[in-house]
């Protein structure tokens, strides 16, 4: 067996490749056909090369699959009618692994789509103004409750073979399970966690759905359960780990949604997800409530509670998206934490997984985190994963745990199409890269053409103006030479590669001809390149960010936002000044291309679209661009052909 030490150096040497094997749905490589444990190692047994484990033969037996329904007791009654919400779980075990006494450790899913899905929930109508009452919201029909759909088999195909259990638990509400789609609240939050407490024998589950009839699962679990999805199913195992429950070992979320205040507003803005325009909390719980309990659920929460706090009128935050925010739970997570996500991800957007990676890696040395420039559903590289589940639920000493933290690909080249591929990465001992300094830039007049980026603030630059119209794309406006919509500043052209690496910072001194105005900033390249890329993207832009600026009193820096103080309406004419950072990003740009700034109002994939002639006043000389650079105004000035 490869030794510990020699595995590791081979895993940094392969960061250097530039293909991968095929992988699955689950993250499992594509490998040789199951081999027979008692061939090769005279017992039934988990199978072990270069640090992964491999399919073994006596697993990989479909025929002795055992396949279990069951439905777990949670301390919450989310409907309530006076009974603990039960959750449904269907598992997938290797009868193989049973008969020889080996207790094996599980992967599991939790999941709100594993019931049959209510179709496209109607969206909000986003064509009115800002601050007006929009118009109502048409309700869908609900499809009728699916009382026994087929077992679900979650990753087994890609698990099991491996010597895995694999789990498919509904939230509640969704599927079998009782109770109500909550969207984010206590009872979603801890739901899973009492899947994982009964896999370790601290928890009842049921043979049915209202029944007294027990099962255990102490007999064929060993405890140890690994948890792991992508978008909604990627904020499963990060909000279960959030309760700190014993036996979650280890987790993979990706592109995990964190908080549904950053998935559906922007620093006091209404923000729709990119691909999603007009989707909110009310959507998406009509969305995945699949469940048995249907008009009641619906007058608790999203006729109830979600009417409290959801607020498409001003966009603040406030005690109800709080609640739906992990950041504020993080310090209960001992799971060792493998955080992946996509730069160029704007359905859910990076800062929902940077935020995370901020507030845990000083307290939980089992975090890391891999970032690509991949769009939404962007997995780290499959052999990292497989070496992350032997690891942490089967005690292999692959080296995982003592990579580098940081797991960066920094090119789009790199992973393929720039969407949901994974590509090897650079190691790093933290993110943002160590070494990467802020560099403070300055605008120069000009931006309705193209202005200039300056590292010395000019002067008596004046102020420009642009006229809101959501109707023009914005990868037009930043194509354009000239454009009436949008001010563009931008650095001169780069004559050598520099690296950004995380969250540029923008103030802007700015006052508006109306009480209220959307405010949207991008950085892009130029010359402007259309290609769509990730989600919702394209290659032109770097990142993006929106703010209200009736929040300016509580936007004051890059700090995560928290602020409950509510917006006030804008005195026409006046200027105000607010600072806030857009999406974080790693990313080269290359010799050729001019790094811009581009500020506008309403974004037409993205904000409401009120009526266009809104007048934005941009005062250049309170207006600044802090950007992330790696070897800082040094390593700047290098690329740009200076000393």
């Amino acid at each position: 067996m490869t030794t510990p030490k020699t595995l590791l150096v081979t895993v940094l040497a392969l960061a250097g490749a530039t293909t991968l094997s095929a992988q699955g749905r689950g993250g499992a490589p594509a490998g040789p056909p199951p081999a027979s444990a008692m061939a090769t190692m005279g017992r039934i047994g988990p199978i072990i090369k270069d640090g992964m484990l491999q399919p073994v033969a006596e697993f990989a037996d479909t025929a002795q699959f055992v396949k279990q329904r069951v439905w777990v007791e949670t301390n919450f009654d989310s409907d309530h009618d006076g009974k603990r919400d039960r959750v449904h779980a269907d598992i997938v075990r290797p009868g193989a692994a049973e008969k020889a006494g080996l207790k094996v450790p599980i992967i599991m899913l939790a999941s709100p789509y594993i019931g049959p899905t209510n179709g496209d929930a109607p969206n909000w109508n986003v064509e009115h103004e800002l601050g007006a009452t929009p118009p109502a919201r048409t309700i869908p029909a609900y499809k009728p409750f699916t009382e026994n759909p087929p077992l679900r088999v979650g990753y087994a195909a890609q698990w099991v073979p491996r010597g895995f259990a694999t789990v498919a638990a509904e939230q509640a509400g969704t599927g079998l399970s009782m109770g109500c789609p909550s969207s984010g609240d206590t009872s979603e939050r801890t739901s899973a966690s009492f899947v994982v407490a009964w896999l370790n024998g601290r928890a009842k589950a049921y043979t049915s759905v209202d029944g007294n009839e027990e099962v255990t699962a102490t007999s064929w679990s060993s405890g140890k359960v690994g948890m792991y999805g992508t978008s909604y199913e990627g904020a499963m195992p990060m909000a279960t780990a959030t309760t700190g429950v014993e036996g979650l070992e280890a987790i993979i979320p990706i592109s995990p949604n964190t908080s549904d205040y950053r998935y559906y507003r922007s620093f006091g803005l209404v923000r729709s997800p990119g691909g999603y325009l007009g989707e909110d909390i009310d959507v998406l719980y009509d969305f995945v409530h699949s469940g048995r309990v249907r008009e009641k659920c619906d007058s608790i929460w999203r006729d109830g509670e979600f009417k409290t706090f959801q607020d498409r009128e001003s966009g603040d935050f406030n005690a109800g998206w709080e609640l739906r925010d992990q950041t504020k739970y993080i310090k209960n997570v001992n799971a060792a934490v493998l955080f992946a996500h996509g730069f160029n991800d704007w359905n859910v957007m990076p800062d929902n997984t940077t935020r995370m990676w901020d507030a845990i890696k000083k307290i939980n040395p089992k975090a890391k985190i891999y970032m690509s420039q991949g769009g939404h559903g962007a997995p780290p590289p499959a052999e990292i994963q497989n070496m992350w589940w032997a690891h942490y639920l089967y005690g292999v000493d692959n080296g995982v745990d003592r990579l580098p933290r940081a797991m960066i690909v920094p090119s789009t080249a790199t992973v393929a199409g720039g969407g949901r591929g994974s590509a090897w990465p650079l190691f790093h001992s933290d993110w943002p890269i160590p070494g990467t300094k802020d560099v403070k830039l300055q605008l120069g007049k000009g931006g309705t053409g193209v202005g200039a980026l300056t590292f010395k603030a000019a002067g008596k630059q004046g102020a420009e103006k642009l006229v809101d119209d959501w109707r023009v794309k914005p990868g037009d406006m930043a194509q354009a030479a000239t454009s009436p919509n949008r001010l563009l500043y931008a650095l001169p052209t780069f004559k050598d590669s520099v690296r950004l690496s995380g969250t540029a910072v923008v103030t802007l001194k700015l006052a508006s001809s109306k009480p209220a105005a959307n405010l949207s900033v991008y950085l892009v390249t130029l010359p402007f390149e259309p290609a769509n890329i990730g989600s919702a993207g394209q290659v032109g832009v770097v990142t993006r960010g929106w703010a209200d600026p009736q929040n300016y009193k509580s936007l004051k820096g890059a700090a995560d936002y928290t602020s409950k103080k509510p917006g006030e309406k804008l005195v026409p004419g006046k200027f105000y000044t607010l600072t806030f950072p857009l999406q974080p990003d790693d990313q080269i740009i290359k010799p050729g291309q001019q790094l811009a700034l581009m500020i506008f109002s309403s974004d037409l994939g993205f904000t409401i679209h009120p009526s266009p002639g809104t007048e934005l006043t941009i005062d250049l000389d309170g207006t600044t661009l802090t950007l992330p650079v790696l070897g800082g105004a040094d390593a700047l000035k290098k690329a740009l052909g200076g000393n």
